[in-house]
């Protein structure tokens, strides 16, 4: 995970996107303990009120449960849940303005299925 100082976007949020990709990508099995508040604080050098803001929105969205006095651990279901919250902001993001944009210029669904299949995924 890599913490950017210079982006505008606030470190707790590039803390708990940091988890998420790596509940994504099996870096974090489901049930397995994250890296803990002090982990978080020493290796990116930050305050660890901004590492535990950061968890907490995972919490608050029932990807991470704290066991008391162990430490903090990824959710059954918490790689779908994100994927579905994933998708939502992909749709949300991308594909609205997109067809925003197809719209203005005319554009049938063919034509950008067309588009689509000019690039692989």
């Amino acid at each position: 995970m890599q913490i950017n100082f210079d982006s505008e976007k606030p470190i707790f949020i590039q803390i708990a996107e940091g988890i998420e990709d790596a509940v994504l990508t099996g870096a974090f099995e489901e049930d397995s303990q994250i890296p803990s508040i002090t982990d978080f604080s020493v290796n990116y050098k930050i305050n660890p009120a901004t590492a535990l803001k950061g968890i907490n929105i995972l919490v608050d969205e029932g990807i991470i449960y704290k066991k008391r006095g162990v430490g903090m651990f990824v959710a059954q279901g918490a790689k779908e849940k994100l994927k579905e919250k994933r998708k939502d902001a992909f749709f949300d993001n991308y594909i609205k303005s997109m067809l925003s944009e197809a719209k203005r210029l005319g554009l049938t669904k063919k034509d950008i299925i067309d588009m689509l299949y000019k690039e692989e995924i």
